[in-house]
């Protein structure tokens, strides 16, 4: 298996390091990809010592398997032929494709089998707050068909990189000497703050953040549902959080919802109120798993439920949830 990283010194591309080496990922060899800024730079992977290429459009792909990308839409819009044209699998972690109706966009906890149809070569890695709500959607989905979806999602400062979560530490600690904190990576300064905008405003007054969930759910799930979110930037470092209101055609009880969830693949209930026990970011950094808890009914809505989920926006957000769809293509015997 001919593994290719293209934006390896990212925050994501160093997350998919770790999590090739956690899953024991089969890689007989590995190429690392970066731009200018990067190349030359090196890393240690398994005992050995890789330098990263400079992303070229030339034949450097023609031996690759699977290409995780994570350097931003520009570049996966400008090398996905560069990538794909000898028959690597491309999956891309940017907003490049997914909505694009020749490439699916996958999570494999929901619609692993999308993934074996892909015309261009491409699979599109879906945005990371929508892949935590579907993972925890669907086993609901399996008890009653979900009509509408509400969500308000608070945002750790890793969603916008690495450089993003350096300037959160920085602003704590310029803010504390009594200095000017300073604001590069976000609007307003997010140290002691929340900022209800992540990326740009549409003409209906949703952020494309917001427009995403909308879009990719309703792709992924292969539903009618209709999504609303409402998204925010928090000053948690890495892991995002999740309130979530469900209105389903058939009522479900919390007790079956929490039951359905607890079974499910890549989810871990951590709900007892009575002893202060449910997600929280601090605890999720560095996991696999979506964390859920406070599962109860909505009291606005008959058919209602309302729960709390917490995620790592780099694991399960990004790198885990792109090397889990590679397994998924190397179990069924779909990689070239």
């Amino acid at each position: 298996m001919r593994v290719a990283i293209v934006g390896a010194s990212g925050a994501v591309g160093q997350e998919f390091l770790r999590v090739l080496d956690e899953r024991n990922f089969p890689i007989d060899e590995l190429v690392l990809f970066g731009s200018q800024r990067s190349a030359g730079r090196k890393y240690a992977f398994r005992g050995k010592e890789y330098e990263v290429k400079l992303l070229q459009h030339n034949d450097d792909f023609k031996d690759i398997d699977v290409a995780f990308v994570s350097a931003g839409g520009g570049t996966s819009k400008e090398f996905a032929e560069t990538i794909t044209k000898h028959g690597a699998v491309m999956i891309d972690n940017s907003s490049a494709f997914r909505m694009d109706e020749d490439v699916p966009l996958v999570v494999p906890e929901c619609n692993a089998e999308d993934a074996l149809n892909r015309p261009r070569g491409i699979i599109a890695n879906p945005n990371c707050t929508t892949i935590m709500m579907v993972v925890c959607l669907q086993p609901l989905e399996r008890l009653s068909h979900i009509k509408r979806i509400h969500i308000a999602s608070y945002q750790a400062a890793s969603g916008a990189g690495a450089a993003a979560m350096a300037e959160l530490e920085q602003q704590y600690r310029e803010v504390l000497d009594g200095k000017k904190p300073t604001v590069e990576k976000f609007a307003y300064q997010l140290a002691y703050n929340v900022i209800p905008q992540i990326d740009v405003f549409t003409d209906n007054g949703y952020t494309k953040e917001e427009m995403k969930m909308f879009n990719e759910t309703r792709k992924i799930m292969h539903t009618d549902a209709a999504c609303s979110a409402m998204c925010v930037r928090v000053p948690s470092l890495r892991s995002h959080s999740e309130a979530v209101w469900v209105e389903t055609e058939e009522p479900i009880t919390p007790e079956a919802a929490r039951e359905a969830m607890s079974m499910a693949e890549g989810i871990t209930v951590i709900d007892d109120p009575a002893t202060k026990q449910y997600p929280m970011p601090l605890f999720t950094a560095g996991k696999d798993d979506v964390y859920v808890g406070r599962i109860r009914k909505d009291l606005a809505c008959d058919n209602g439920l309302t729960f709390w989920l917490c995620g790592d926006q780099i694991k399960k957000g990004a790198a885990l949830n792109a090397v889990q769809i590679a397994e998924y293509l190397i179990k069924v015997g779909n990689i070239k």
